[in-house]
C-alpha cells in the first residue's frame, strides 16, 4: 500500500479560517434576508436521475453534453451529481404535489457539481444559494426576487454591482425574435465563430452573449427582441421595471443578455460589478454576482403542467471573495485550570458551559503546565481569565478573575442568571 498522502481532487477546496468565515458569513445572511421575504427552505437530494437534467437544461447543452457528473448505480439506473438547483425542484415541485401551495417561494443552499476547468472563484464542486417564486405569473413576483437580491447583496456589504436586466418577450414575441435572428446569421454564417455556427440552427439567442471577436462584429446590427414584443410582453417588462423602481432597485438595460433555453420567458437578469470598482477586480472576467429569470416552460419539459416561475441563483464563493474579511468569534472568557484533578477539570467545563449557555463565546485551558495554560489564554485575547484552583488538602478554591471591571461584571452576570435559570 503506498504511504504517500492523498490529495485533493481538482476543482474542489478545502475552506478553512477566514475564507470559512466569510463564507459562513454569506450563508447565514441570506438565511436572514430568505425568512424577511417568508421563502421556505427546502432540501433537495444532491443527485438525480440524469434525465431531470438532460430535459431541462436541454440535451445539446454544454452542462449536459460536457460537465455532468453522471454514473450508473448498481440497479443499472443512470444518476447525476446536481449541476443546480432548479431542475431539481421542479422536480420535486410535480412528485410531491407542492402545486397545492402556489404560489410557492422557497429558497435552498448547497454544493453543485460541474467539470469544467477550475479559474477563479470556479470550482468542479462548488456551492450556490437559489430562490424560486413557482405558480406566480405575475411581474409583482419578478420584482420581489430581484428586491431580495438586492437588499442581500447589499446586506453582505457589496454596493458596486447593477443589475442589468431584459425581457426575452412571451412564447410567440421570443420565436419571432428567434426566426429573425435565424435570418440574420444565416447570411453571415462563413464569418461567424465555428461555436456560432453550431448554435445557429438550435440557439441563436446565445450567439448574441458570444465573446469571439469574429461574432461580436455582427452583433449591434443583429435584430434586436423590442422589434418583435407582444403588447402583453412589453405591458410585463414595463410592470418588472416601474416595481423596481418603486423597491429603489437601480437597474440598466442590457438588450444582449438573454438565456438560451426555449423555456425562458419575459425576464432575464444579471447582477454584474461596476467597471473599476473593487468586486469587479476581485472576480475578473468571471464577473457575474447573481444570475437569473422567469423560465415559464420548464415544468412542461419535465411532464408537469405550464407553471409559471422565476427565480435566480449566486455562487457562495464568488461572494464570499466580495464581502470584507471575516474574523472568528472573538473569545470573551477563558477558564483556566491551575491542576489536573478530576474537581477542578469539571469546575472549569461546567463554568464554560454556563458563560457559552448565556451567549458568552469561552474556551477552558487545561493543557500544559499551569504557566503555559495561563500564557495561552492571554495569548487568545479573551476579555476575561477565570482561573481555578485547590489548596494542600485538595479544596476547590473560589476562581479569580482578571480582566476589565465591565467585562468582568458582565459575564459575571451572566454566569449568576445561568445559576438562577438552575434554580441554584
Amino acid at each position: 500500500m503506498s504511504t504517500k498522502t492523498p490529495q485533493a481532487i481538482r476543482g474542489t477546496q478545502d475552506i478553512f479560517g477566514a475564507d470559512a468565515e466569510a463564507f459562513a458569513f454569506v450563508v447565514e445572511t441570506f438565511e436572514r434576508v430568505r425568512r424577511l421575504y417568508r421563502f421556505r427552505r427546502v432540501e433537495m437530494p444532491v443527485f438525480e436521475k440524469t434525465e431531470v437534467f438532460a430535459r431541462s437544461l436541454g440535451e445539446t447543452t454544454d452542462v449536459v453534453s460536457k460537465e455532468m457528473y453522471s454514473f450508473d448505480d448498481r440497479g443499472g439506473e443512470s444518476l447525476t451529481l446536481r449541476p443546480e438547483f432548479t431542475a431539481g425542484i421542479a422536480r420535486a415541485f410535480l412528485t410531491n404535489g407542492w402545486q397545492q401551495y402556489a404560489p410557492l417561494k422557497v429558497a435552498t443552499h448547497g454544493p453543485l457539481f460541474r467539470y469544467e476547468r477550475p479559474q477563479k472563484g470556479r470550482y468542479r464542486q462548488f456551492h450556490q444559494i437559489d430562490a424560486e417564486v413557482i405558480g406566480a405569473g405575475e411581474p409583482q413576483a419578478d420584482v420581489e426576487l430581484l428586491a431580495m437580491a438586492d437588499q442581500l447583496l447589499k446586506e453582505l456589504g457589496i454596493h458596486d454591482v447593477t443589475l442589468h436586466l431584459n425581457t426575452l418577450g412571451d412564447g410567440a414575441s421570443r420565436e419571432a425574435w428567434r426566426a429573425a435572428l435565424i435570418d440574420y446569421f444565416r447570411a453571415v454564417k462563413d464569418q461567424l465563430s465555428e461555436e456560432s455556427q453550431e448554435r445557429l440552427e438550435k440557439n441563436p439567442l446565445r450567439i448574441l452573449d458570444s465573446k469571439d471577436p469574429r461574432d461580436k462584429a455582427f452583433l449591434a446590427d443583429a435584430p434586436k427582441i423590442d422589434a418583435f414584443l407582444s403588447q402583453e410582453a412589453r405591458g410585463f417588462f414595463a410592470a418588472v421595471t416601474s416595481g423596481l423602481d418603486a423597491a429603489g432597485v437601480k437597474w440598466v438595460r442590457a438588450g444582449s443578455l438573454v438565456r438560451g433555453l426555449d423555456y425562458y420567458r419575459h425576464t432575464a437578469f444579471e447582477f454584474i460589478p461596476d467597471e473599476g470598482g473593487v468586486s469587479a477586480a476581485a472576480l475578473g472576467s468571471q464577473s457575474t454576482v447573481l444570475a437569473g429569470g422567469r423560465y415559464d416552460g420548464l415544468m412542461e419539459s419535465l411532464g408537469g403542467a405550464s407553471t409559471p416561475a422565476v427565480g435566480w441563483a449566486a455562487g457562495i464563493e464568488r461572494l464570499a471573495m466580495l464581502v470584507d474579511a471575516r474574523e472568528e468569534a472573538a473569545l470573551e472568557f477563558a477558564v483556566v485550570v491551575e491542576g489536573d484533578s478530576e474537581q477542578l477539570h469539571a469546575a472549569g467545563v461546567r463554568t464554560a458551559m454556563m458563560a457559552r449557555s448565556e451567549g458568552v463565546t469561552a474556551e477552558v485551558f487545561a493543557a500544559g503546565s499551569p504557566r503555559k495554560r495561563f500564557d495561552k489564554a492571554v495569548k487568545s485575547g479573551a476579555k476575561v481569565i477565570m482561573a481555578y484552583s485547590e489548596d494542600a488538602d485538595g479544596n476547590l478554591q473560589p476562581p479569580r478573575m482578571k480582566g476589565d471591571e465591565a467585562d468582568i461584571e458582565r459575564i459575571g452576570q451572566a454566569l449568576r442568571e445561568f445559576a438562577v435559570k438552575l434554580g441554584a
